[in-house]
């Protein structure tokens, strides 16, 4: 059976989580909680406590207890925003964010060739197993953990360049493969995108800093190219609580 200070936390998550409580709203007082629950004071604070560790809520001494203001990026997926952020000589994530106001860094973890696992390789069009060369990043916002983004290419066509380099590239991956003086010579014509959406996994929920009961989106994004070969595949963890997706189709 639960102990008083986890009825009240998980009370208290669910409405935040809902939208019950929302962002710059303050808990209810201690007062009303002792008298809805019962239970001490430290059995209150208590409480309080697991949510402020979850980043859920903040709490200062001497004011009431708030919800945590998390702002959304809103990813906006067409072709006419791609090219539009591509012309900006930056790359899209980072344009993307600044256009909304907010500030973007691109963490490098590791710059490495992996065997591919079967999903990876079939995106990619290589055989399960063989080599493919993988730029693992953490994407930030505001200095903020926002995604990890795996991408994958095939070596035997980013050997030699800039993309097989432990170091962030001005302009992005795109910007290599599609710049008609570099080594690739690729433009990209078509995203192809699956979306899963599914629980963090304990490193997932540590490295982007994901609350308790905030489910994650896996999208894989597949770029192909003038003659329909994908050119890169990108594996993206997202928390579901700090981003919105859209996508425009034209029909």
């Amino acid at each position: 059976m639960p102990k008083i200070y986890e009825v009240i936390a998980n009370d208290l998550r669910t409405q935040i989580n809902t939208g019950e409580l929302r962002p710059g709203d303050r808990l209810p007082s201690a007062a009303d909680l002792r008298a809805q629950y019962g239970g001490a004071r430290a059995t209150i604070r208590r409480a309080i406590d697991e949510l402020v560790a979850e980043r859920l809520v903040t709490s200062t001494q001497g004011r009431a207890p708030i919800v945590r203001e998390r702002p959304k990026l809103a990813l906006r997926q067409t072709g006419a925003t791609y090219r539009n952020r591509q012309a900006t000589g930056k790359s899209n994530f980072n344009a993307e964010v600044e256009a909304q106001g907010r500030r973007p860094r691109q963490k490098i973890l590791d710059v490495l060739e992996v065997p591919a696992a079967d999903d990876i390789a079939h995106l990619l069009g290589v055989e399960p197993g063989s080599n493919v060369l993988l730029r693992r990043r953490l994407f930030l916002i505001d200095d903020e953990p926002a995604q990890l983004v795996d991408g994958y290419y095939d070596p035997e066509l980013v050997s030699g360049t800039r993309i097989a380099e432990a170091r962030p590239i001005r302009g992005g991956v795109q910007g290599v493969i599609e710049d008609p003086e570099g080594p690739i010579r690729r433009r990209v014509v078509q995203f192809v995108e699956e979306i899963d959406i599914r629980m963090p996994n304990p490193h997932e929920k540590q490295s982007l800093d994901i609350p308790v009961g905030v489910p994650l989106a896996r999208v894989l994004r597949t770029a192909y190219d003038t003659v329909g070969l994908p050119v890169e595949v990108l594996d993206s963890r997202i928390p579901a609580d700090r981003h919105t997706f859209r996508y425009e189709i034209a029909v």
